[in-house]
């Protein structure tokens, strides 16, 4: 085999829907539906590589605006790694985000082949499994909050505008969210999804701790008994003492990474990280 028998190209839909299952596959753990709110964030930022016609890898290049890009899903058949297939993936990938600034979730493992790109690591996630159990609700249903409304403050943990995506996101099936307000205004939200494994608390973003931590209670309550995972930037002390107070375990870890000027989130108010995938 050589490069030239390798096909990079642009995924569609259904493609897409593949490589969600390859993640899955891998033990990422992705939700049920994810696909639809990750191809409305960007149609264009799916690649996948062919060899002989059969898909072999892909990788996702998520441009959100010309500031800000986030790649993911970067996946090789397990018998075909260490052949160049990656590399080529990742070319594509590059090339296609250009000059925007990078966004990335690396396993540890693969850290110091991404810093020969330039990337460099910006904080550790990790993510916690827990169980749901039962509790009362004192928040907002997602579903009667003015998606405006939501989308602004839900603009304070992104770098760029994610309109699409978030709309999308909120609303796909299973899909549960939970708004805190404070005088009138949003002082925190959290959504939870059905995943291949159990549900998934993404995102969780609150302006005081006692808030993320009675969102989380909230939302736990609505998957009683079922497995519930919680990906959290390991520098928001808050963060990791929820989990904890939880009784929730580490099962996994990445780190967050980019190339080019890092965005300044406040990450002391980030208590579950939207999507290893999309940023």
């Amino acid at each position: 085999m050589t490069s030239a028998d390798i096909t990079i190209r642009r995924m569609t839909r259904a493609d897409l829907g593949l490589a969600v299952e390859w993640a899955a596959a891998e033990g990422w753990n992705s939700g049920l539906h994810d696909a639809e709110a990750f191809f409305a964030a960007d149609p264009n930022g799916y690649f996948i590589a062919e060899l002989n016609g059969e898909a072999v890898g892909c990788i996702s290049a998520v441009a959100y605006d010309e500031y800000f890009g986030f790649m993911g899903f970067y996946i090789v058949k397990k018998e075909l790694r260490h052949l160049g297939i990656g590399m080529q993936l990742w070319n594509a990938s590059l090339d296609y985000l250009g000059s925007r600034t990078i966004g990335a979730d690396g396993v540890v493992e693969m850290l110091e082949k991404y810093g020969q790109f330039d990337f460099r690591i910006a904080h550790h996630n990790a993510r916690y499994e827990g169980f749901g159990s039962e509790t009362q609700s004192v928040f907002v249903d997602i579903s009667r909050v003015p998606f405006a409304e939501l989308e602004r403050y839900d603009s304070r943990f992104f770098p760029s505008p994610r309109s699409a995506f978030l709309k999308s996101w909120i609303s796909r099936p299973g899909t549960r969210g939970r708004v805190a307000f404070d005088n009138g205004s949003i002082s925190g939200y959290g959504v939870i999804r059905p995943c291949w494994r159990g549900f998934k608390i993404a995102p969780l973003f609150a302006d005081a701790p006692e808030i993320a931590e009675e969102l989380f209670r909230s939302l736990s309550g609505l998957a009683v008994a079922q497995p519930i995972f919680l990906d959290i930037p390991v520098c928001n002390q808050s963060a990791v003492r929820l989990v904890e107070g939880q009784g929730m375990r580490k099962v996994f870890e990445t780190a967050r990474i980019y190339r080019g000027s890092p965005p300044q989130l406040p990450l002391g108010s980030i208590y579950g990280i939207t999507s290893f995938e999309l940023g």
